[in-house]
């Protein structure tokens, strides 16, 4: 059974720095590309950010040059270190994989930036 569970949500100030965690089981972890998606209240969940087996990485523009996804391959861990923080960052933050035919979700953690 595969299971992806997230750690590291919270509140921070605007400028502020998060670091989120997911912990992945039940797959070789190593040949799957990750991605972290965020969902902002009441908006659609959209990707921000992905990591290939390769360790390539990609982000949407919104983040770039302020949000870092990583991987340890030992530990089984997909990271997603958030600086610069704003209003529009906030929402729930979920990682995923796609595997065995279907995309699988984490339970989501809550990014609150006050405005």
């Amino acid at each position: 059974q595969v299971r992806l569970v997230e750690r590291g949500g919270g509140s921070v100030q605007s400028g502020g720095s998060l670091r989120l965690s997911c912990a992945a089981s039940g797959i070789n972890f190593k040949l799957y590309t990750m991605d972290w998606n965020h969902q902002a209240p009441g908006k659609q969940r959209e990707l921000v950010a992905r990591i290939e087996s390769s360790g390539a990485t990609n982000y949407t523009d919104s983040v770039k040059a302020r949000f870092t996804i990583s991987r340890d391959n030992v530990r089984n861990m997909v990271y997603l270190q958030m600086n610069s923080l704003n209003p529009g960052d906030r929402g729930v933050y979920y990682c995923s994989v796609k595997a065995r035919g279907r995309v699988l979700w984490g339970q989501g953690n809550q990014v609150t930036v006050p405005s």
